[in-house]
């Protein structure tokens, strides 16, 4: 991009953040004294005791892992040991990407569901809907299948086939497609809803020219995605853009750095003191960045207020992490960032809303939030369009010409991404799994009455649940309202 966007309104409800795997520095290794080498012989001694003497069997792996964990919980919470079982998951949250053909599922009633195909995947491509039924998986019954399992059987290595036995909504038949798996990415820039062709519309309101774009994560392919974006919006004469980072469980610092760079043509992004920096609560940084340089008003909730910097360190050749707090971070405008065990909310920590843009939600409503983006977010297939009309007594709509979002002569390009755990445990939303965060939008929805934001009644800094059954996205809402209300004053 040739020029900076001029951002008019930023959400940050950031939380924790992943981190990327580096091998551990080998000219840092600290040489053991004397005394060092007898600390260690307790340790040698009291594991030779337990194994020989305890009154159960306890394997030794289990019981070395037992000491790693007791050794990490003498520091602070981000600094974990991942275990062989979970490193191929932990990866995948990293790199954001894995081998498979790139579908969303869940359980329902005992029985496999597609929640939904990611755009643009192998799985998109065969015609998988949401709402479809997988009775088989390479011939074997899926039913009572637990989601672990299902995933494994799912996933595997580019290139390699999976034959699945597909039951649609409404009919009774069973429909066998086999589908080749891919390396598939999952998006982390995102929006509201979906063109025809099932790509992102960025552009939230077309009439005041307002964006929307929403980051989920912050992997190593955030910041070129985000760029085409800022650029599509560029060309359709974007005046204003609402960032949101809501549920955003972090990523890599050099994606954050990546990011705000977009955004900001001069001055301090981030500062780190420590020893390696890999990754860090991108959100905040992001956030902290742009507020300090007055790039953005900052609309929603504190943030978590996660300051510091791990680095992932690889044991058993890549078979298991030691995932490391290495540095701390602080905003440009030296600020501490970070919330200790004993800060008081008087206290300096996280990124805070512009003054008067503070918006709160209760547990209630941000659970409602949560399930609206989730329905919101997946594609609706025509098996489930046409039962929804039959159902309500509805003529079938002839599709419009070219708006064929499942054809799989027109895959688009897109794909898509991730739920709240993940926000919460540095776990992947996965794909061919029941986790999953913002899973991917309904592609020809333009929202309803009851689906779009609603003008809010008041500015106040406690949200309150709207008198009507219909959800209305308050935060999103006062972003919308700042906007409008500035692009009509600069007029």
């Amino acid at each position: 991009m040739q020029r900076r966007l001029r951002i008019g309104a930023l959400l940050a409800a950031a939380l924790v953040c992943g981190v990327a795997l580096r091998p551990a520095p080998a000219d840092e290794a600290k040489k053991p004294s004397e005394e060092d080498y007898e600390l260690y012989q307790i340790f040698a001694d009291t594991l030779d005791q337990v194994e020989r003497n305890y009154v159960k069997d306890v394997s030794r792996r289990e019981l070395m892992e037992a000491a790693i964990h007791g050794i990490l919980n003498k520091l602070d919470p981000y600094s974990n040991y991942i275990s062989p079982e979970d490193i191929g998951r932990f990866k995948t949250s990293v790199e954001n990407q894995f081998g498979g053909i790139g579908v969303q599922i869940g359980p329902e009633n005992g029985q496999l569901k597609v929640i939904s195909p990611l755009v643009g995947t192998p799985a998109y491509r065969a015609g998988l809907e949401s709402g479809d039924t997988i009775l088989e998986i390479d011939g074997q019954s899926a039913e009572g299948l637990s989601m672990d399992d299902a995933v494994k059987r799912l996933k595997g290595e580019a290139g390699t086939s999976v034959t699945l036995g597909i039951r649609h909504p409404g009919s009774t038949s069973k429909e066998t497609v086999t589908i080749t798996r891919e390396l598939v990415h999952v998006e982390t820039v995102l929006s509201d809803r979906r063109k025809s062709d099932d790509s992102w519309d960025f552009m939230l309101d077309h009439d005041k020219h307002i964006g929307y774009i929403r980051v989920s994560g912050f992997s190593r392919d955030t910041a070129q995605d985000l760029k085409k974006a800022l650029v599509d919006l560029e060309k359709e004469g974007v005046k204003g853009l609402i960032l949101d980072l809501r549920f955003n469980p972090g990523g890599l610092l050099s994606s954050a750095i990546e990011v705000s760079d977009l955004f900001v043509s001069e001055g301090k992004i981030v500062s780190t003191k420590g020893r390696n920096h890999y990754s860090a609560s991108a959100s905040e940084i992001v956030s902290a960045c742009l507020q300090d340089n007055h790039r953005a008003v900052v609309i929603g909730e504190r943030t978590w207020g996660k300051g510091s910097v791990q680095n992932v360190i690889e044991l058993e050749g890549g078979k298991s992490a030691l995932k490391l707090t290495t540095a701390s971070y602080h905003r440009p405008n030296g600020k501490n960032i970070h919330r200790f065990p004993d800060a008081k909310e008087t206290d300096e920590w996280g990124v805070m809303p512009d003054s008067g843009f503070e918006v709160k939600l209760n547990g209630a409503q941000t659970g409602r939030l949560i399930e609206y983006r989730r329905k919101r977010d997946i594609l609706v297939g025509k098996h489930s369009k046409l039962l929804a009309q039959k159902d309500a007594g509805d003529k079938p709509a002839e599709p419009a010409k070219g708006d064929s979002p499942n054809d799989e002569s027109k895959p688009a390009d897109d794909e898509k991404k991730d739920d709240k755990k993940a926000a919460e445990k540095n776990e992947p939303a996965a794909s061919e799994s029941s986790k999953s965060d913002s899973k991917p939008a309904n592609p020809d929805s333009k929202p309803a009455a009851e689906d779009g934001p609603k003008p809010s009644d008041t500015a106040a800094s406690e949200a309150k649940d709207p008198p009507s059954k219909a959800f209305v996205d308050v935060q999103l809402q006062k972003a919308i309202d700042y906007l409008s209300g500035e692009l009509a004053r600069a007029e």
